[in-house]
């Protein structure tokens, strides 16, 4: 009987104490300890306070299961720069073992096992330019390379813009999504996209 009970907690991308106690028939408290022990027996994985999944889960994750995660882990937050423009074809660098997101409340970054969340603060008048594909809040391609410059600009994210295919990004788009922006990040961007 557990054991089908613990195939349901499996079927969910993450879940809480509230999740177990519901699922499980424990007490609150009880839910506590039951997530405690699994972590100790490496068969839940804590990202966080109150928020796990279970290590087969994040085996069997693909790349849009942790964008899912990381959607998550900070909210309100979408994904961004290298993440969002590899995702959509944009740069040819693969990143296998992070996510890059922006994020309203702070910049901060998770480690869980072999992977990295990464996320950077933005003012609330430049956290715009994303959407829903599937479960995941991801930016425009465009957006996400405005992102980068702006973090680029500030000194506070590196990224190798030889790596983009430029072509595949709408420059009347890029001016669009840059111009609430500071003149040092639209100039990047234009410098970098010679528009």
């Amino acid at each position: 009987m557990q054991y089908l009970k613990l195939n349901e907690l499996d079927a969910l991308p993450f879940f809480t104490t509230e999740d177990v106690s519901r699922i499980m028939g424990l007490k609150k408290e009880s839910s506590h300890v039951f997530c405690s022990r699994k972590v100790k027996a490496g068969l839940f994985l804590r990202l966080k306070k109150d928020f796990y999944l279970t290590t087969a889960r994040w085996q069997r994750s693909s790349e849009s299961g942790f964008f899912h995660i990381a959607n998550f882990l900070q909210t309100p937050s979408y994904i961004s720069c290298m993440s969002a423009l590899s995702f959509t074809g944009v740069s040819t660098q693969v990143q296998r073992d992070w996510c890059e997101s922006v994020s309203l409340k702070r910049s901060l970054t998770y480690t869980a096992r072999d992977r990295e969340f990464h996320y950077f603060k933005f003012m609330k008048n430049f956290y715009f330019g994303f959407g829903k594909i599937g479960d995941v809040f991801i930016a425009r391609k465009e957006k996400a390379l405005v992102d980068a410059c702006h973090l680029t600009a500030l000194g506070r994210y590196a990224f190798d813009a030889d790596s983009l295919d430029l072509e595949r990004l709408d420059r009347d788009v890029l001016q669009e999504m840059s111009a609430p922006f500071p003149k040092r990040t639209q100039n990047l961007v234009r410098r970098i996209c010679r528009i």
